[in-house]
């Protein structure tokens, strides 16, 4: 039974692949309204990628080591980014870009990595480690501030990705990946702090494991399913699914609502823990896709610092 407190969005026609990139780890959507551009990165490959919509142009550079998630600053050029360690700034427009290390929290975990991360509407970077083999559960969840501060407020991961947040702002949805769970949890939004943690919802075992996810204006939540060649669109309440988005190939890493008008969805994907075969089945493994959807996104979260 559908108890879903939210109608399902449309969604017109299917995803097309706008750059046929062969991603090893195609990840961190961020659309920068000031650029009018998505970036991404492709983690494993050790870039960061740009699109831009309006006549089709790409641009990438390349780091010394894994970059995961991406959020643009507010009162500065250029962006926050997740490196291998920690959290770094990097300006892609200053003449011999690189990034500059703020904070590495886990000095004693050499066998971690940063992964998914996002900004909250108060501008403070929330980014998730994992264990780089994804078997122990030694990733935890950080929140930067444009302080300098850090602090973490959750551990025990294997593979974390999300945050993502209800339209009020009240919850924080996060996603315990190697588990198939997504939790929820009570989201204090002037303190920055999480309480009440629950199951908000687990994946059956034919749909693959919870990836990247975002927010529509609405407040229905979008899911990246690593295994599954889908994006699912779920009630923020309920959990309710509300309706599936399938793709051509079926590691499904991350999304993020663009464009002028923020009804684009854009979505990455891996070609990384595909068979030769299953690469050959599969040519678009590792794009970047989009597709048009009614109501379409809000703003992404800007970092204060």
């Amino acid at each position: 039974m559908n108890t879903s407190l939210l109608p399902a969005p449309v969604v017109s026609g299917s995803p097309q692949c706008i750059w046929a990139a062969g991603a090893t780890l195609g990840e961190g959507t961020l659309w920068s309204a000031r650029e009018q551009a998505l970036y991404w990165v492709d983690i494993l490959s050790c870039r960061l990628h740009r699109f831009r919509p309006s006549d089709a142009a790409r641009s990438s550079w390349q780091f010394d080591e894994e970059i995961s998630a991406v959020a643009e600053r507010a009162t500065a050029p250029g962006l926050i980014v997740t490196l291998r360690r920690g959290f770094a700034l990097f300006d892609p427009a200053e003449p011999a870009p690189a990034p500059r290390y703020l904070h590495q929290p886990e000095p004693t975990l050499p066998g971690n990595r940063f992964n998914d991360g996002k900004c909250d509407a108060a501008g403070r970077f929330w980014g998730g480690t994992m264990d780089f083999a994804c078997e122990a559960p030694t990733g935890a969840l950080y929140r930067y501030d444009a302080d300098g501060g850090c602090t973490q407020h959750e551990h025990g991961f294997a593979v974390t990705n999300g945050p993502t947040w209800s339209a009020d702002g009240a919850t924080m949805y996060f996603n315990d990946t190697v588990t198939a769970r997504v939790f929820a949890y009570d989201f204090d939004a002037a303190a920055g702090t999480l309480s009440s943690k629950r199951q908000w919802l687990r994946f059956a075992k034919d749909d693959g494991f919870p990836d990247g996810m975002t927010t529509d204006a609405a407040g229905r939540l979008w899911i990246a399913h690593w295994g599954a060649a889908c994006v699912s669109c779920h009630d923020p309440v309920t959990a309710a699914e509300l309706c599936r988005v399938r793709l051509p190939t079926r590691h499904i890493t991350n999304c993020a609502f663009g464009g002028e008008d923020l009804r684009t969805l854009f979505i990455t994907s891996a070609a990384s823990g595909l068979t030769p075969e299953q690469r050959a089945a599969e040519p678009l493994a590792g794009g970047l896709f989009a597709v048009r959807v009614d109501g379409g996104g809000v703003p992404a979260g800007r970092f204060a610092g």
